[in-house]
C-alpha cells in the first residue's frame, strides 16, 4: 500500500503545526526525541504522529523535565506506532509529584515577592532573616532560607 504524501510533514509543516521552531525541532532530532525520514534529495519527512511527540516535549519541557529526561521516557514508547492517550497517561503518571513542588515553589515566589528573597542577608533593613555574621553560612551555599533552612527563634 502505497503511502499518500499527506501522511508525512515537511519540517516547516511540523514547525508550523507543533508552534516549535525548526532549529528545535532539528536539534530533538540531534538528540534522537524524534526521527525523520529523508527523500531522495535529503529532505526531512515526518511522520503526522510526530505531532504528538514534539507536543509531549514541549509539555515536559514546561513541567522542568530536562531533554535527557524526556529521552528515557520517550524511548518506553513503542518504535513508530503512534502514541495513544494510554501511553501518555503511563508516561506522565509519576509528574504529579514534581508539578506539586512546582506549584509550591511558584506560591512561595508569590507571596514573597516585594518583600524578602530569603538569602539570610544583613542589607535589607527590614529583613525578617536577620542574618549576623553570616551564620546561616554554615548550613551551605545560596538563599538558605528559600530551600527550607528555618532562622533561629529569636
Amino acid at each position: 500500500m502505497k503511502k499518500s504524501p499527506y501522511d508525512e510533514l515537511t519540517i516547516g509543516e511540523l514547525s508550523t503545526r507543533s508552534g516549535v521552531a525548526t532549529s528545535a525541532l532539528r536539534y530533538y532530532e540531534d538528540r534522537h526525541l524524534i526521527q525523520s525520514l529523508r527523500t531522495a534529495s535529503g529532505h526531512r519527512r515526518y511522520q503526522r504522529a510526530t505531532i504528538r511527540r514534539v507536543a509531549f516535549i514541549v509539555f515536559a519541557q514546561r513541567i522542568g523535565l530536562t531533554l535527557e529526561e524526556i529521552g528515557v521516557e520517550l524511548a518506553k514508547l513503542k518504535e513508530g506506532c503512534v502514541p495513544t492517550k494510554a501511553d501518555w497517561m503511563k508516561l506522565s503518571q509519576n509528574w504529579t509529584k514534581r508539578i506539586d513542588e512546582s506549584i509550591e515553589e511558584l506560591q512561595r515566589l508569590r507571596d514573597n515577592l516585594t518583600c524578602c528573597i530569603g538569602c539570610g542577608c544583613l542589607t535589607l533593613e527590614r529583613c525578617r532573616l536577620a542574618n549576623p555574621q553570616d551564620r546561616i553560612a554554615k548550613n551551605g551555599a545560596g538563599p538558605r532560607y528559600w530551600v527550607g533552612d528555618s532562622p533561629p527563634i529569636k
